[in-house]
């Protein structure tokens, strides 16, 4: 049965999950992988919201006025008085390989349903959503209670070991239309899952066992493979010298979505994620400022 992926114009994104700092040896930054994938889409100039909920002290309203001045609004992020602001420690020895310690309960386990997050889901044309904000029982029960009004549903899947079970990650595999994961992520899932071990048929197997519209496997230097009206698109890397790889992965799904929603092909979405994903990389932090035609510009300079 082929199945033939959403085409607007100007799609609508709903993005749920943590708001935090990133603690690094070089000081905090803003991050969580909604957030970044928030910021990215207005920075392709989609209208994006975060659905998210930080503290009632000093980290929460330094956060409030960082995501206020990436041009999200503020409307669906909530500010709890129990639990502190999220902070996670993130470990960049290895450049290519970055290593978090993810502080927890926080103010992000506890988002609320309620009334506006449910008009917000409702009205959106995309709702994004990770692994990590389903860890506690507050958050993920207004995870659940959202996904039954989403419309396209997209699994950034972001494995972070002890924060997910096998349960969690099923029940959210099977509610998604379209999953991003990356080549450690997939040989989890196919070790819990199937036998297969081959990339590519590990991605059509995930897209007919849980009715995916789309899979994609990001390979960080090696590229990305994409699973996509029934048949496998491939894009190498984008060689770049690499300042740290914090949100590469959030930017590259944002430029893919951009590109696979708005009717691009399917190979040249994933080439431009690629390159999105790599420019990222050459700036410290999750969400550094680009415009598209940077994007191009990295494109145009590689061999042919």
């Amino acid at each position: 049965m082929t199945t033939r992926l959403p085409n607007l114009e100007t799609p609508s994104f709903a993005c749920f999950g943590e708001v935090l700092w990133d603690v690094l040896p070089t000081g905090q930054q803003p991050g969580g992988a909604p957030f970044n994938v928030a910021v990215h889409l207005r920075q392709l100039g989609l209208p994006a919201d975060l659905i998210s909920r930080v503290g009632d002290d000093e980290l929460g309203t330094e956060l409030l006025a960082f995501i206020e001045s990436k041009h999200l609004r503020l409307d669906y992020v909530q500010r709890g008085h129990t639990h502190l602001t999220g902070v996670v420690k993130a470990n960049v020895d290895d450049a290519h390989e970055v290593t978090y310690k993810i502080v927890q309960p926080v103010a992000w386990d506890y988002i609320h349903y309620d009334a506006a997050l449910e008009a917000l889901v409702q009205q959106a044309d995309v709702f994004v959503f990770g692994s990590l904000a389903a860890r506690q029982a507050g958050t993920r029960e207004t995870l659940y209670r959202l996904l039954e009004h989403a419309r396209f549903k997209v699994f950034d899947v972001n494995l972070r070991p002890p924060h997910y079970t096998k349960e969690v990650v099923r029940y959210l595999l099977e509610k998604a239309d379209m999953v991003k994961l990356n080549h450690h992520e997939l040989a989890e899932l196919m070790a819990w899952f199937s036998a297969e071990t081959d990339e590519a048929t590990a991605l059509q197997w995930l897209a007919d066992r849980f009715g995916l519209q789309a899979v994609c496997l990001t390979k960080g230097a090696d590229g990305a493979l994409l699973w996509a009206n029934d048949q496998l698109y491939s894009a190498p890397g984008v060689p770049v010298a690499v300042t740290d790889t914090i949100g590469s992965g959030d930017s590259f799904l944002a430029a893919l979505l951009k590109g696979l929603l708005t009717g691009q092909e399917p190979g040249e979405a994933l080439r431009f994620a690629c390159a999105t994903g790599a420019l990222v990389a050459t700036h410290a932090g999750a969400t550094p400022t680009f415009q598209e035609t940077d994007v191009h510009a990295l494109l145009a300079a590689q061999p042919v």
